[in-house]
């Protein structure tokens, strides 16, 4: 009997009878074919599933993770990683400088992000308008696809109380003249635990796990889960099919038994550097030699600080604070800018990010619950001198990104790394640490100054992470310039799409779920339109 008092979707649904098959599983080779094959579950896929189903289409939705769902989420760092993120929550940029955090199972990274949900900024689509040529990519003209989507997905502004973490960050930057906001955030009937980046337990979060793809298989859509979409199979202009293989039960090796998809039209929604990636082994069009190209990054640098009370870093909503400051006071092509926010800290992952070793780890590690932490998002892309990295494939097929961080993305870290240290003074932090290898702990401004101004700028020493990757697959109707249209179609292609956060010609400046949502829903509303020769259902 079951005495949990919260209610499980996916539990219910698979009771129900959806159609979900788990390819570990398969005792043969297996072939499918449907109306339209969607390559990932996650905001991009997700979305395109829920509109095309509505719209009648036979869909498949093809996962390389597992399906889980609210039971299996026990708020436990080292049961979450390995099975809910990429390479176990410790994939990497070639070079090994920069950490990327990215789902791995239905509903990729939404099953696992912190919430915050901002419309792109103005500026951005401006700057996408003038230099990619996406003029239907005005704030107005989207604005009726990100009401969509907020409908759907409950986004508002968080309106409990932030917690300690994010209101030192209010608190210290209000004393310095910086001004904050509320962050919305995409949740329903929230317990405010602080646990999302390990999947919601109580079924709060409306990530895609929750919303469309239940609502995608209850109108009869299939899903396979632990299947790893391996080659986009050309004929002519046309995809002919697509080659898949089955992984182990363990997520580590494909289990020997493939799967061939046969479908009218094919959606690429891997996410940036596995879009790219799978589009690259399959050799597709690319006259241009761009593709894979412009993936950005939103490069992430942090300060810790110890308080003389506890902060709990790791209880209530992970992001509820945020400041623009330093996005506005220079041009966005100008010299970078930087997003502040604050990171929900846990044992694992906060011990595995802060620098140094030994003794004064430990010591710091030991005062957990008075340790504080604000990141700086970059908003790389708008510069000639930060164009983001290319994704590669190893020798086996698999995606790599390669991102050299230049002088003038090093320039912005030693400028955020400056500015946090002072808002966490100002907010009466008694010690600081800036992230940095060489780096200490320091007790004033002056002597935090300092040592941060001096400090080298270079890989490996000071620690870098991202959990929001975009681009590879830009969009443009020049097709110099994209490998995409304004409309989502790959160039020279007539029955592929790519629906996901690597259609973005540049960061976005803010974390990019909302973006990916809305601007999917339009995406996906035409291509049901021109699938069915009717007019798109609205969500």
């Amino acid at each position: 009997m079951n005495t949990n008092p919260i209610p499980d979707p996916i539990q219910a649904g698979l009771a129900s009878g959806w159609n979900v098959i788990d390819a570990s599983a398969l005792d043969a080779n297996r072939q499918f074919e449907v109306d339209v094959a969607i390559i990932g579950t996650g905001a991009g896929g997700g979305v395109t599933a829920e509109i095309l189903s509505m719209a009648g289409l036979k869909i498949l939705l093809i996962e390389e993770g597992p399906l889980k769902s609210s039971k299996d989420f026990k708020m436990r760092e080292a049961q979450a990683y390995p099975e809910l993120y990429q390479e176990s929550a410790a994939r990497k940029t070639k070079d090994k400088a920069i950490n990327i955090m990215q789902g791995r199972s239905v509903g990729g990274s939404t099953t696992v992000n912190w919430t915050s949900s901002f419309r792109t900024p103005e500026d951005t689509l401006h700057y996408w308008q003038k230099n990619f040529g996406l003029q239907d990519y005005a704030p107005q003209a989207l604005a009726p696809w990100f009401d969509q989507m907020e409908r759907r997905l409950h986004v508002t502004p968080w309106a409990a109380a932030p917690n300690e973490n994010n209101d030192l960050l209010r608190r210290g930057a209000e004393k310095l003249g910086i001004s904050t906001a509320v962050i919305p955030r995409n949740v329903n009937g929230c317990w405010n635990l602080g646990y999302c980046g390990m999947g919601c337990p109580t079924n709060a979060k409306q990530s895609m796990l929750v919303t469309t793809i239940p609502a995608a298989l209850s109108r009869g859509a299939v899903l396979l889960t632990r299947t790893r979409a391996e080659k986009l199979n050309f004929k002519g202009d046309r995809v002919d099919s697509l080659s898949c293989v089955a992984i182990s039960a363990d997520g580590l090796a494909p289990s020997g038994k493939t799967i061939t998809v046969r479908a009218r039209h094919y959606v690429v929604s891997g996410g940036a550097i596995n879009s790219p990636g799978l589009l690259l082994r399959s050799n597709a069009p690319d006259p241009h030699r761009i593709l894979g190209k412009r993936t950005v990054l939103h490069p992430v640098v942090l300060s810790a600080a110890l308080y003389d009370h506890k902060v709990d870093s790791f209880a209530g909503a992970p992001q509820s604070i945020y400041s623009d400051h330093f996005l506005n006071t220079d041009a966005i092509d100008g010299p970078i800018g930087y997003k502040l926010e604050v990171p929900p800290l846990h044992p694992l992952l906060i011990s595995a990010t802060l620098s140094g070793f030994g003794e004064h780890h430990s010591h710091l590690m030991k005062r957990f619950a008075n340790l504080h932490a604000i990141i700086a998002l970059l908003r790389d892309g708008f510069h000639e001198q930060s164009v983001g990295g290319t994704v590669e494939l190893r020798d086996g097929g698999s995606p790599v990104l390669d991102y050299p961080i230049t002088d003038f993305v090093w320039d912005g870290i030693r400028r955020a790394l400056l500015t946090m240290v002072e808002i966490q003074f100002a907010a009466g932090a008694k010690i600081v640490y800036p992230v940095h290898e060489l780096a200490d702990g320091y007790t004033s401004w002056s002597s935090a100054k300092k040592a941060i101004e001096a400090l080298p700028y270079k890989p490996l020493f000071t620690r870098v992470v991202s959990a929001h990757v975009m681009g590879g697959c830009t969009m443009s109707d020049d097709t110099k310039l994209g490998v995409v249209s304004s409309t989502g179609r790959y160039h020279g292609v007539s029955n592929l799409s790519v629906h996901d956060g690597s259609l973005f010609p540049t960061s976005i400046g803010a974390n990019p779920q909302l973006s990916i949502y809305g601007i999917t829903c339009r995406l996906a509303s035409m291509l049901a339109q021109q699938l069915t020769g009717k007019p798109a259902p609205v969500l």
